[in-house]
């Protein structure tokens, strides 16, 4: 698997400058619950706690999201990638979009005695 580019939430990087923005990139997974995950979810809500289930399952498909993500923003020519966000919605009963989302951009070393933006 190829190495991650830099990515943050904010809008640039301690000691680089963005130099170029090459627009929004993004990355889509739909997910839904199995009828067999659902019975062990259900077992697991009687006895409290963290239904593990389920979180391995949204885990999954936030690193696919974000997987894709990376791959559009590679495509795009990015080195790395600046706002970075998810988002997700049910579509319907037992059915989740999960979207990772970013602007790409092109990002280089401060110069010496260059000011940060």
């Amino acid at each position: 698997m190829t190495p991650h580019l830099p990515v943050t939430t904010g809008f640039q990087f301690d000691g680089y400058r963005v130099s170029r923005y090459l627009g929004v990139v993004r990355g889509l997974t739909v997910r839904s619950r199995s009828v067999v995950g659902s019975a062990f979810a259900g077992i697991q809500t009687i006895f409290g706690g963290n239904i593990t289930i389920y979180a391995e399952m949204c885990e999954r498909a936030r690193q696919d999201a974000f997987d894709l993500m990376m791959e559009h923003a590679r495509q795009s020519g990015a080195n790395a990638v600046i706002g970075m966000r998810y988002d997700a919605n049910e579509i319907m009963a037992g059915v989740t979009e999960v979207l990772a989302y970013g602007t790409a951009v092109v990002i280089e070393p401060l110069a010496p005695m260059e000011p940060a933006a």
